[in-house]
């Protein structure tokens, strides 16, 4: 195999255009939390990346086995990649990512990468096929938004609110999931809770209490949880009224893709609306990604 087919197996290894959902975890957890944009902000950022990129490598490494018989074209089972190449790139990530976050924060930089990546490991290896498994996920995705207040040095507190509803959005993702193979008598249920939840994460974002928001900002941000609902409960609903493999994918692929807004959604209400177009506008490349290289 030669080096550029090495790089594009790694590459849909690690699903790497989803990894655009990843920074506006770390923008939206620093400007919650009270702290200014620095430029560690960047450095942070690719800790985040790199511990994404860690987690799909070893998803796809525990999963070897299931994915032979149910996702044959997949890295690992097509022969693209080794199981223990998969291995090796998803700890050699997950080290790269942690060193990458004590340069960003110090010692508190350190012990939220070290949280944050012994949840993304214990999801792979322990809990994913358990009911405890969305709750695990949604928490990984939490700590990545207090890794934020971490690296700015802001109050983890005023963090809070972004980092739970960005959480409650992942379990329900995570949820989801698990039915994108074999839709069974759960997933039109699964289709219905995201929806409801889906409802309450954009009412979180657009009128929870945050004193001192401009009116623009509020303005903005009901306009981005609008551009989250709009991306993520149609194609819940076509699973709702009728599931199939390929719906169900395709909404938990939306619902990945809908972090993108969410996140603006609560950059805009610290303040920072330039911040929140910015990662907005990456939502229409994060799909059109999405559809060369899936994100689930």
């Amino acid at each position: 195999m030669t080096g550029r087919a090495r790089l594009r197996a790694a590459v849909r290894l690690v699903r790497a255009p989803a990894a655009l959902t990843v920074p506006g975890d770390v923008l939206a957890g620093m400007v919650s939390s009270g702290a200014r944009l620095r430029p560690r902000v960047a450095v942070a950022a690719a800790s985040s990346v790199c511990l994404y990129w860690a987690g799909m490598a070893l998803n796809d490494w525990a999963d070897r086995e299931i994915d032979a018989v149910e996702r044959p074209e997949r890295p690992i089972p097509s022969g693209l990649v080794s199981p223990g190449a998969a291995f090796a790139l998803a700890a050699g990530l997950t080290a790269t990512g942690v060193g990458l976050s004590a340069a960003a924060g110090g010692r508190r930089g350190l012990t939220s990468a070290v949280a944050l990546s012994t949840a993304v490991w214990s999801y792979d290896l322990l809990f994913k096929s358990t009911p405890a498994g969305p709750f695990v996920m949604g928490a990984a995705r939490g700590i990545d938004v207090l890794s934020g207040a971490v690296t700015g040095g802001g109050t983890l507190r005023s963090a809070l609110p972004a980092a739970g509803v960005v959480a409650l959005h992942t379990g329900l993702i995570t949820r989801l999931s698990r039915e994108e193979v074999a839709p069974g008598p759960g997933t039109a249920t699964a289709a219905a809770l995201g929806i409801g939840g889906s409802a309450g994460v954009a009412l979180a974002v657009a009128a929870a209490p945050a004193p001192g928001v401009r009116r623009l900002d509020r303005g903005a941000s009901a306009s981005l949880a609008a551009m989250y609902l709009a991306g993520f409960t149609p194609p819940l609903a076509a699973v709702s009224r009728g599931p199939s493999a390929g719906r169900v994918q395709q909404a938990v692929g939306a619902g990945i893709h809908a972090l993108l807004p969410l996140q603006a959604g609560f950059i805009a209400r610290s303040g920072s609306p330039a911040v929140a177009l910015l990662i907005a506008a990456a939502h229409p490349l994060a799909r059109s990604l999405g559809r060369r290289i899936a994100p689930t």
